[in-house]
């Protein structure tokens, strides 16, 4: 029977390295998503299967492909560490029968996991996750088929490519390259150590424009951050060096490079419901498209007021790219985005992607021809000023039932003074003023902590909103 403690989260399974994470679980895993193929009529593949940057993500890719390829299931391993949305890409584009990542994304470096990507590129839908996690419960001692590694390969089971090339190229065609590189100026892209390192380099040399690398060498200990996730107490490196290079802006991805995290030219943080809110203004007004906005329930009241301004409808998810790219794709929408720093685009994949997103945030600021600080102000200017913070607090597991039934029963009639104007409850318990301004308290999905998030017309406003979810929980 499966190992009990695999548990898929909001976008895969992942868990600390030896631990829970060990090449038999990775194995058990891989046979699950075999015989879910096999019931899906997709057994035969062909399937890609990528890896990040972190230790032994390769050889675990290979354990991967392995069982893959016992169950008769073709695969396409990548020749190097690659992006997770390079691996989307090639799922569309090359019509496979899915994808699988073995990455942990933003985790620290004792972690490691394993992403599904259907055959539309984007993320598991909780019915196809739903679905593996039921063949994983079935699997009885002694049933991963395998295969050695190299037999796979001998036997033309298990093809190695390199999937950048196409990955750029579909890049190349969706940013503005020649108006980019034209600029005059200095870029600083921080790579976390991940697998977005070299690409935008790729992208952006032989121009005007320079580029400065930093973090772009592979170590899996991610060595003073605590983990490549691009926020703030991750990126005093960046953040100093953008005006030590008197440069434009900073850029860094995550991990895997599906998320991005974007510096002013001042080195300051812009925080990801900003970055939201500038990529729509991008698309909307410098690019001219319409179409409606997706956005999670914890992404940014500015957003609603752009699609107001521009006469666009915007649709609200639970959290997750796996509720965001089913939306986007059912609507039509140009842009989809979530709190964590995932943004998806139109005429792309149904899944985030750092790099591009990086890309049409240093177009914003060429195209308007001001700094990134005052293309901040100009979207001020249109949609009014808001304050964003989000508090992690830990909590015993255990009262859990006792806190989500304490928030459902007795929800306030106002916050701070101010009316509440909507009450819900489908993901996390959000609490919504007539000005828009909103408490968020939501759960992980995989470990004991509660997230409490607050967007405000007021700075001053911020803690105190923060203070009140915390009070509300009583943790």
């Amino acid at each position: 029977m499966a190992d009990s403690t695999i548990k898929f989260g909001t976008d895969g399974w992942r868990a600390v390295i030896a631990e829970d994470y060990t090449f038999d679980n990775v194995r058990l895993v891989s046979q699950a998503v075999a015989q879910y193929l096999e019931k899906n009529g997709t057994a035969s593949g062909p399937l890609v299967v990528g890896y990040d940057t972190r230790f032994g993500s390769e050889d675990f890719a290979q354990a991967c492909a392995s069982v893959l390829a016992a169950n008769g299931v073709q695969i396409v391993l990548t020749s190097a560490a690659t992006p997770t949305p390079a691996v989307s890409l090639a799922v569309i584009e090359q019509k496979l029968a899915g994808g699988i990542i073995i990455t942990a994304s933003h985790n620290p470096g004792r972690w490691n996991g394993f992403k599904y990507k259907p055959d539309y590129g984007g993320s598991a839908s909780p019915e196809v996750i739903a679905a593996i996690e039921a063949e994983l419960a079935a699997i009885p001692d002694g049933g991963v088929k395998t295969m050695s590694f190299g037999d796979a390969v001998q036997q033309g089971m298990i093809e190695t490519r390199d999937v950048g090339p196409a990955y750029l190229e579909k890049l190349a065609s969706l940013a503005d390259l020649p108006s980019l590189t034209a600029r005059s100026g200095t870029v600083v892209y921080d790579a976390m150590f991940g697998a977005g390192a070299g690409h935008l380099n790729s992208l952006l040399d032989g121009g005007a424009l320079r580029l400065v690398g930093i973090n772009q060498e592979r170590n899996p200990l991610f060595p003073g951050i605590h983990a490549p996730e691009p926020i703030t107490p991750n990126l005093a490196k960046l953040c100093a060096a953008v005006p030590e290079s008197d440069a434009l802006l900073g850029i860094a991805t995550d991990g895997d490079a599906d998320r991005v995290g974007i510096v002013d030219e001042n080195g300051r943080f812009v925080n990801q419901l900003q970055v939201y809110a500038l990529l729509a203004l991008y698309l909307l007004e410098v690019r001219g498209m319409r179409g409606p906005l997706v956005k999670t329930l914890s992404q940014s009241y500015m957003v609603d007021k752009l699609g107001e301004l521009y006469g666009v409808p915007v649709h609200e998810t639970p959290v997750g790219f796996k509720y965001v790219g089913p939306k986007m794709t059912e609507t039509g929408a140009i842009l989809g985005g979530e709190e964590s720093g995932g943004f998806g685009f139109q005429g792309h994949i149904p899944e985030r992607d750092g790099t591009l997103a990086g890309l049409y945030m240093l177009d914003l600021a060429a195209q308007l021809e001001r700094p990134l600080s005052k293309v901040i102000e100009y979207l001020h200017e249109k949609v009014g000023q808001y304050y964003y913070n989000r508090l992690d607090l830990t909590f015993d597991g255990g009262l859990r039932s006792e806190i989500e039934q304490r928030l459902r029963a007795n929800p306030p009639d106002s916050l701070l003074g101010r009316k509440l104007a909507r009450f819900q409850s489908d993901d996390g318990y959000k609490y919504v003023l007539e000005d828009g301004t909103w408490l968020l308290l939501r759960f992980s999905g995989t470990e004991p902590v509660m997230r409490v998030y607050t967007e405000t017309d007021a700075e001053e406003n911020v803690q105190p909103m923060l203070s009140l979810g915390r009070e509300l929980a009583g943790v």
